[in-house]
């Protein structure tokens, strides 16, 4: 069977030959981890159950650019391997473990979003159960640290009429660490016509973060939270064998609000499946020990 030629009289075979692929710029593609963990709270009354906060990792550059600022882990896709198999990499260079639960969030094109060069990223989310950890630091860092994550939206506009919807939010993310304190603010703008639809992102306030990474951060929440709602996910946050208070508590810090006991329990411990055990050495009334239902 004679091969297919193009309209310039070209098999595949002669094309692929003659094609220069340094006549288009090619962008460097990155992944960066949104790796979040839900940890106790210091607590001196061992009687009572230790609260639970939703904790960022953030990796403090010892590098340009943005030295000395604070960045999401991750790092630049080596020709032999996907993204995800990327961000795998990173997970186990950053966190000391795998096989945990990750999943793509979005893929960051901003240009400019880079100052040494055309980057992209390809974000993802990974959730761990922070007793697994063994957190460090990678080559281009002087340290990894958890940080404690405060998320705020509020309405800046809002208008709608014939032609179309167009809403602003103002986004504020307060992550407090061992020795600081970072506070940044994103805009959103959010346009919806029969035209079509667009959402753009404006740093008010970068606050210590570097790159877009306040902008990747305030995604990963919105997802997360999105999908806390109709999906299983939160059981990634925590461990084998959890009471349903732990759970309560999960689900509290990642919707950033307190849960009526009798509703959460009726809403969701479909999830989750008792076991013959309890608690031990809690200080307080043992609990039966529950575990996840995968079915």
């Amino acid at each position: 069977m004679e091969e297919l030629r193009d309209k310039n009289g070209l098999t595949e075979s002669e094309y692929l030959a003659a094609y220069h692929p340094g006549d288009y710029e090619n962008p460097s593609v990155a992944v960066d981890m949104v790796i979040f963990t839900a940890m106790e709270k210091e607590s001196h009354n061992y009687r009572k159950l230790p609260e639970k906060e939703l904790c960022v990792l953030l990796i403090k550059r010892g590098g340009h650019p943005f030295l000395g600022k604070w960045a999401l882990p991750g790092g630049f896709v080596e020709p032999s391997e996907t993204t995800e198999q990327a961000a795998q990499r990173e997970l186990k260079e950053e966190t000391g473990i795998d096989n945990i639960y990750l999943e793509q969030l979005y893929t960051f094109s901003e240009p400019g979003r880079d100052p040494r060069t055309w980057v992209m990223s390809c974000s993802y989310i990974a959730l761990v159960d922070s007793k697994k950890l063994n957190v460090s630091a990678g080559d281009d860092a002087d340290r990894a640290e958890w940080f404690s994550l405060k998320f705020e939206e509020s309405l800046v506009s809002e208008n709608e009429d014939d032609s179309g919807f167009e809403k602003t939010i103002e986004y504020t993310i307060t992550l407090s660490g061992k020795s600081e304190t970072i506070k940044s603010v994103v805009t959103r703008t959010i346009k919806r016509s029969d035209k079509g639809s667009q959402d753009r992102y404006i740093i008010k306030d970068r606050g210590g973060l570097a790159f877009d990474h306040a902008v990747i951060i305030i995604n990963a929440v919105v997802r997360l939270r999105g999908k806390v709602e109709y999906t299983d996910i939160a059981l990634n946050l925590v461990p084998e064998y959890f009471t349903l208070t732990e759970l309560q508590q999960v689900y509290e810090v990642i919707l950033g609000k307190e849960l009526i006991k009798a509703p959460f329990r009726r809403k969701y411990s479909y999830l989750a499946e008792p076991t013959d055990d309890v608690t031990k050495d809690a200080g307080h009334r043992p609990s039966k020990l529950f575990r996840r239902k995968w079915k």
